[in-house]
């Protein structure tokens, strides 16, 4: 009996995991990051209580093919996650070389605080 209330309680453990990483994933489409790293934050707490749990837990065949699904949908929306804000940084790396190319050429040709011509490297 105890173990199942314990195997109940690592369900809603992953549960709230799962629904998290969701709500996790809305945020960032929103592009609130500040939000959404908070909310990564306050999950830790939950990812060591289940390790615990399952250090401890025997499971039985059928406890253990529900647990592997939970966890098989949580990998993926985490998945999903990394792979949205790695395209997102991606992006902003791009626009910062971008800016960066711009105002070195601006600064070039600003003749304003310069008298003397300058020499740019425009392949970096």
């Amino acid at each position: 009996m105890q173990n199942e209330q314990q195997f109940e309680q690592l369900m809603l453990q992953y549960n709230q995991l799962k629904n998290g990483a969701e709500e996790i994933h809305r945020v960032i489409l929103n592009e609130d990051y500040d939000t959404a790293i908070t909310m990564i934050k306050t999950r830790e707490p939950i990812f060591l209580t289940c390790k615990c749990i399952r250090k401890f837990l025997e499971l039985t065949p059928e406890q253990q093919e529900k647990l592997d699904a939970i966890l098989e949908e949580l990998r993926v929306l985490e998945q999903e996650n990394i792979k949205i804000l790695s395209e997102g940084m991606a992006q902003i790396k791009k626009e910062i070389v971008k800016a960066q190319k711009t105002e070195k050429i601006q600064q070039a040709y600003d003749v304003a605080d310069t008298s003397s011509g300058n020499i740019v490297n425009v392949e970096e």
